[in-house]
Order: C-alpha cells, then structure tokens, then sequence
C-alpha cells in the first residue's frame, strides 16, 4: 500500500467512527494540555521570583543579622539565630570598604498614618537617601530623604503612591504635615507606583529617616542593611570586605549572613526549576493514562473490524501493511489530540495572564516540544499491540466473522 493510501485510509478509517475518535483526541488533548498550563504556571513562578529579586537593585550584597547554620542562601535564612543586632554605626562603618559604592541600612515596624481626618495602618521602613538609588526606585513628586547625619534625621517623609492616593485624593499632597504613631512629619516625595513585589507592595509602605524610625519603635537595631557593590566584579570583593568588617565590630564574631543577589538568584532558579520539572512529570502521567486509552479503543476497533482486516489481506495486503494501517491511525488521532491540546494549553495560560497579568505565565518551548512529542510516541507505542493482533488475523477466519 502506498504512503497517501496508507493515510487516506487510517483517516477514513479513524473519522468513521466519529464518537470513538472524539474520545482518544479529548483524552490525549487533556493530558497536552495538563502540561502546558502547568509548566506555564511552574516557569512563570520561576521568571516572576527571578524578577522580582532583579528588581531589588543591581550588584546588590543584603546583611541578615544572625548567622546561618548552612552555607550558601536557602530560603530559610530570613529565620536566624541573632547573637548581635545589626547597627547604624555596623552600616556606617561598611562604607568605608573600598569594593561598596552605596550602604542603606534598614529598619521596619508597623504604625498609623493619619491627616485631615483620614487614617489607616502603614509599613514604616526607616532607612536613608541612598536607599533608592540603592533599590532603583523612582519618585513621582517631589523628592527622597535627605542626605545627612543618620542618627539625626529630619521630621520628614516619603509616601507611596496608593497611600498618597487614600489620604489626599485628588488633593495636592506634597509638603502636607501627616502623624505616623506620635510624631509629625512633613511629606516631601511621593514614590512612583510600583505594586507589588516579594510580598511587600511599596505603593503602601512609608520612608523615614532611620533614626527616627528606630525611635518610633523603641530599638536601635536594624532589620537589614543593603550593600551595592562597585560592579558585577566586585560583588564577591564587597562580600568579603563587609563580612569581614562585621567580624572585627563584633568582637571576632561571624554572627551575620551576607548573601549576594546572584545567589540568591540561583538558589531560587534551582528550586522553581525542579518544581517546574515536576509538575510537567506529574502532568505526564495524563498522558500514559491516554495512551492506554488509545490501546483499549484500537483494540475493540480490531474486534470490530475482523472481516475489513480478513478482505485486505484477501487482496494481497501484507501483515506489515496491516500493522501500519492501525499504527498510522493511532499517531492520526494522537497527533490531533496533541495539536487540540496544545491550543487549549496556550488558551489557559493567557487566561492566567489575562487574570494575573504580573505573572509572566508562558510554557517553556522545552515543555511544548516534550508534550507534542510524547502524546505522539506514547499513541504510537500503546498502538503497537493493537496492530500486531491485526496483523496476525487469519484471512478466512476473519472473512467469516460478520
């Protein structure tokens, strides 16, 4: 039989059935389709945690107070066992390593801002001017914190862009006098908007001079301390330097994590990568449940079909003929399955952007080629006894059978 015979009959053959051949597409369609939505949503968490670290700033190197028990960055390092709080006078003195461009120490609390009437409950983050040049952050009115002494700060703020919104409105909002917990403070910057990143949405959050800040909240530690490096090259060089600075402050003591961008880039690609691997795996197993789907109908289309098989082989069709007949019929109705289920993947991953359109959910060409391919050979493969039990019918027993 020739090759545009053998695929104008496995066609005629599989849409003769109409109910059948629905059946084993939609099947191979749902487990197509299982992988690309999930690896969609496995590699966007990837891509969305990558940028959003990327947009902490470049050549970054962060302080954690309290040492890590493990080497390296793990995502368990935000938890640590803090022997020595981290200070402005620790902060400060990193600026004198030679591989450090720009130091912005960090502290955080809770707190109530209110002003014309108007109040509700913000995230006060007490740091310094270089902090957005540090973070790559951009205002919309006015300007940043002052520059200055940092244990002496100015009564002024920095407000985010939805917190602006919600106190003043449409009203003008710069140079207003606001109350954050007891104090006052006189807005000089609104950010521009941003939303949300790594849990934290800096259109709410508030900055104030950090000493004033550690004031508010009765402390004088530190909640972080961001380090920018010279360059991508020097990154290691300010690692080591900063490491070693804090060592000597307290009292030749590793009681600190530093951790750099990069690794923390890395850690977190390794793991959302291994997730994005696993649920593609756990997706596949749509797939094999499919082709045994595939196996089971073709092989009641055999019993089905005993005297068509009995009549070809009458004509002079060979056992190898036979077999490529029903072969080539599973890979039809695979490879359209396959095809069906890639649309449908593609069309539930911009429904998730469509809904969630932060979230870069896009399926991995390798996951797009690894479906198609495998919903192609697992047809093919769960199709082989099938078509061998065709192909060893005997011509006069299949004729006789009606």
């Amino acid at each position: 039989m020739r090759y545009p015979d053998l695929i104008r009959f496995a066609r005629d053959a599989a849409t003769g059935n109409p109910l059948r051949a629905s059946l084993l597409v939609f099947a191979m369609a749902i487990g197509v389709a299982a992988v690309v939505v999930l690896t969609a949503l496995g590699d966007g968490a990837r891509r969305y945690v990558m940028g959003e670290f990327s947009a902490l700033g470049s050549n970054l190197v962060i302080v954690l107070p309290g040492r890590s028990q493990t080497g390296g960055f793990s995502p368990g390092n935000a938890i640590t066992n803090t022997t020595r709080d981290l200070t402005i006078d620790d902060a400060q003195a990193l600026q004198r390593a030679s591989a450090v461009s720009r130091v912005a120490p960090l502290a955080v609390g809770t707190s109530e801002i209110s002003a014309g009437g108007k109040l509700r409950e913000v995230l006060v983050a007490g740091t310094v001017s270089q902090y957005i040049d540090v973070r790559h952050m951009r205002m919309a009115q006015g300007r940043f914190l002052s520059a200055g002494d940092w244990r002496r700060g100015a009564s002024e703020v920095v407000i985010g862009a939805k917190v602006r919104d919600e106190i003043f409105g449409s009203g003008p909002s710069l140079g207003q006098l606001v109350r954050i917990g007891d104090r006052r403070f006189r807005i000089v910057g609104v950010l521009a908007s941003s939303g949300q990143g790594l849990g934290m949405n800096t259109d709410e959050l508030v900055f104030v001079p950090v000493s004033l800040a550690q004031a508010m909240f009765n402390s004088n530690t530190l909640f972080r301390i961001l380090v920018e490096a010279n360059g991508r090259d020097a990154i290691d060089a300010a690692k080591a330097q900063v490491a070693e600075i804090i060592k000597l402050r307290h009292e030749g003591e590793q009681d600190v994590t530093v951790i750099t961008q990069d690794a923390v880039l890395a850690t977190f690609d390794r793991l959302l990568g291994a997730l994005t691997l696993g649920v593609a795996g756990i997706a596949a197993i749509s797939l094999a449940v499919a082709g045994i789907l595939v196996m089971n109908v073709m092989l009641v289309s055999v019993s089905q079909r005993t005297s068509e098989i009995g009549l070809l082989k009458a004509l002079g069709a060979t056992g190898s003929g036979i077999r490529w007949v029903f072969l080539t019929e599973a890979s039809l109705l695979s490879l359209t399955g396959a095809v069906v289920g890639y649309l449908l993947g593609q069309l539930g991953a911009a429904l998730i952007r469509q809904l969630y359109p932060t979230f870069p959910a896009y399926p991995p060409d390798w996951a797009v080629f690894a479906g198609l391919a495998t919903a192609l050979v697992t047809g093919i493969l769960f199709g082989v006894l099938p078509a061998r039990r065709a192909a060893q019918l005997d011509p006069v027993q299949a004729l006789s059978k009606r």
